[in-house]
């Protein structure tokens, strides 16, 4: 099987009474999920969507939002999952940008759309009615099949130019991994029979959206939280007898923080993944110590399809040399590091990672000449840098893109600074990331003051606020003289940033 539409099939027949999707107290099974998709496949083309249009989903986690993921795969359109974090500027650009025509819209968020600056898409389905919406369209399947390289998700990360872009990927996405990993007989993350897995990371973010699918495809049942919280994720656990996990570092925290957790709230637990940041020595170790189940930590971008790289439970050895290593590729993936003319470097000489995988995006929509930059020769840029040893394990040390990475989101200063911009009180703002022992990174204003003006950090917050997701928004505000530059007038961002990292080997956190 290489497309969702075949797995919720096969699952729907072997198992249709299995749970597929538990939330909030709900059970959706195989059985319902395949037939409430196909309603609503035929719904989306009984509102004139044809193959390739984009449909938006703005809520929190819920069984509908797999229901709608597979009504899409099952239409021929694609799904555009937004950050319900995000704020009505933000929102307004990923509709307009992809071209939504039709939005499934929790309740919770219509403030968000009433203030866009522009319309809403022409058809919106509040997701409190979807049932109601479907249900006057037969279950049955739809005609349309899929391939392996027909696209299913269009996925928005934040840009260096400050506009988020949107990365196409293909049925293939989640399902390379998988395979590679069965072909080699490789357990580093693994799906068994019974398995029920914590989906700790939101649908709008590709690590979710990639450790929900691999559950539904083999079968297993995951537990959907509608917003993460560390005693909910303990009680969820417990109640539930979960059985695998993916999270986020900051999750970790969340949870190792919690007054009276213990040992004895995970014993279910056999194995965690993790990524979408880097993690430290001691929050892995200390959660080593009281999750006691197998670690397996992924790396990857939204561009090579989530993981490209795994660091396996095998490596997860308190004190070892390898602790601190990204991981190393899976079968079939290669990684490689290049200088700034191109030219591969040999193990140890940091340079920018390139990653080559099967899982890798199609294209950023519409962006051609971004998509030429990024993806070349099947290759994707990650804009980070580190080096490989001679095992070939994967060590980050630094980003070259500059981007911010606050509790598994990345930021890109120049989106922030863009909007600072327009204050009639900054004349230049510049955006770093400093250490955060919670978040892992937090963000840093440097502001120049326009001439004659003193904005207060609280003016400058209360104007980010209605135009930037609350994680984007600078924890602190220092005002300087001037922005350091070099002879050509690029701005010296390292300088910047080097205040708070010092002479650290790894400058990430």
């Amino acid at each position: 099987m290489e497309t969702l539409i075949e797995t919720v099939r096969f699952h729907a027949g072997r198992r249709p009474d299995t749970p597929a999707v538990l939330c909030e107290g709900r059970s959706l099974s195989y059985g319902a999920l395949h037939h409430e998709s196909n309603r609503i496949a035929h719904a989306i083309r009984a509102a004139g969507l044809t193959e390739g249009d984009r449909v938006a989903y703005l809520g929190k986690e819920s069984e509908h939002y797999y229901e709608i993921l597979y009504g899409c795969a099952k239409s021929g359109t694609v799904l555009v999952p937004v950050n319900w974090r995000l704020t009505a500027p933000e929102v307004s650009h990923i509709l307009q940008d992809s071209g939504t025509r039709l939005l499934f819209l929790e309740g919770e968020f219509a403030p968000v759309v009433a203030r866009m600056p522009t319309a809403p898409p022409e058809t919106v389905v509040p997701l409190e009615s979807i049932t109601a919406w479907s249900a006057r369209h037969p279950d049955t399947e739809t005609e349309f099949e899929a391939g392996a390289g027909t696209p299913i998700a269009q996925l928005y990360t934040s840009g260096t130019t400050g506009l988020p872009k949107g990365v196409v990927l293909a049925h293939r996405s989640f399902f390379a991994v998988r395979d590679a990993l069965l072909r080699e007989g490789l357990d580093w993350i693994d799906w068994r029979d019974g398995d029920i897995a914590l989906v700790g990371i939101p649908g709008f973010h590709i690590g979710g959206l990639w450790w929900a699918t691999q559950n539904l495809n083999a079968g297993t049942t995951i537990v959907a939280m509608r917003a993460f919280a560390g005693r909910h994720a303990i009680d969820l656990i417990r109640e539930l007898g979960v059985t695998t996990a993916c999270v986020v570092p900051a999750m970790l925290r969340l949870l190792l923080t919690e007054p009276g957790v213990s040992a004895a709230d995970f014993t279910t637990l056999r194995k965690t993944v993790y990524g979408g940041s880097p993690i430290s020595e001691n929050l892995l170790e200390d959660s080593l110590t009281v999750l006691d189940c197998e670690f397996a930590q992924i790396y990857g971008l939204t561009e090579t399809g989530n993981t490209a790289l795994c660091l396996p439970p095998a490596d997860h050895l308190p004190g070892g040399a390898r602790m601190r290593a990204a991981g190393r590729p899976y079968p079939g993936v290669r990684a490689k590091v290049i200088d700034d003319q191109g030219r591969e470097l040999p193990p140890g000489e940091i340079g920018e990672v390139c990653l080559h995988t099967p899982a890798r995006m199609v294209a950023y929509w519409g962006l051609p000449e971004r998509t030429a930059q990024t993806l070349v020769d099947g290759w994707i840029h990650t804009g980070d840098a580190g080096y490989l040893d001679d095992d070939g394990y994967l060590f980050i040390q630094d980003r070259i893109k500059d981007a911010v990475l606050v509790a598994g989101e990345n930021v890109y200063p120049a989106e922030i600074e863009n909007v600072l911009a327009n204050h009639p009180g900054v004349a230049e703002a510049v955006i770093v990331g400093a250490p955060d022992e919670r978040w892992g990174e937090r963000v840093h204003a440097f502001v120049v003051p326009a001439p004659g003006e003193r904005p207060s950090p609280r003016d400058l917050h209360t104007f980010l606020v209605p135009r930037l997701a609350a994680f984007k928004l600078p924890s602190r505000y220092e005002f300087i003289d001037r922005v350091p530059r070099n002879p050509s007038g690029k701005i010296l961002r390292r300088e910047l940033r080097d205040r708070f990292w010092g002479d650290s080997a790894r400058k990430v956190n």
